[in-house]
Parts: C-alpha cells; structure tokens; sequence
C-alpha cells in the first residue's frame, strides 16, 4: 500500500464554516450555559476541529436576565477585579453584578472557559450577549440551538 486513503484534515482561516447561532438562556443555568456556549465559541462540536483555529461559530445570547444560579451562588458569588493601585482589590457578588448588567455576568462565565490567550480573545470577539430577546444580527438569520438537546 503506497498511500493512505484517508487524510488529515486541518482547518485554517480561509476554509473554516463559520455559522450564526442563536442561544436561549431562559431557564438556564449560568454554568452550564456558559460551558455549552464556549464549546460553541471554539468548534470543538464540528469534526474540522482544529486547537489553533478560530473554527467555532458565532453565537448570540438572547435573555441574559433569566439565568438561573443554583444554590446560595447568588450571594456567595465574588467577582474579583484590581484597579492597578495598592489596596484597589475591589469585588461584588453575583447579584451586585446582575444588577448592573446581566449581560456582564454570562460573559465573564463564558470568558472564564475560554482559553487565555490571542486565540481566546478573538474567540471572545465572537460571543453576543443582549438582556431581552432583540438583538442587531438579524441580517445574519442565525439558526436557533436548545441547550437542553445539545453535547
């Protein structure tokens, strides 16, 4: 046998299939979601996978203010942030935060499972997320995924 009859295929930039998805995340639970989300994010669900690849699709969380915490996280759940300065440990609990901005609270869980480097952060740049159920990627008539179905 001279060839193989198979070939590994490895994705790059130009032959990747970047789709739009929907994501519903009434009723869900932050963690959860946020895993679901990121394997999204990084394509680990297509068979081109590849690790150093931006191979995942683009998605767009709509509901972000009906995620569900489960347990006592709601209160016990500290955000910590530094301002640079001495002493400037600042931190907020997960209400604190929601109360500011639902949206902030699934986008630091999903940034969390990312990985942390350039190729994390323009995973990042892919992810949407919007409190209520209007967003602006109508144009890119993204197909809806249920979590609940969903590896």
């Amino acid at each position: 046998m001279d060839t193989l009859s198979y070939k590994t295929i490895s994705a790059n930039k130009a032959t990747v299939d970047k789709q739009w998805v929907l994501v519903d995340a009434e009723g869900q639970t932050l963690g959860r979601m946020a895993s679901k989300v990121a394997k999204l994010l990084r394509g680990k669900h297509k068979p081109s996978f590849t690790p150093h690849v931006d191979c995942g699709d683009n998605v767009i969380v709509i509901n972000a203010e009906k995620i569900n915490l489960s347990g006592n996280k709601w209160n016990d759940k500290t955000y910590i942030r530094h301002t640079g300065y001495p002493g400037g440990q600042r931190s907020l609990t997960a209400t604190e935060l929601f109360g500011k901005d639902p949206a902030r609270l699934v986008e630091k869980s999903v940034k969390g499972m990312l990985p942390k480097n350039k190729l994390g952060a323009e995973l990042f740049r892919n992810l949407t997320v919007v409190t209520g159920t209007e967003h602006a990627h109508e144009a890119q008539k993204p197909t809806t995924i249920n979590l609940n179905e969903f590896k």
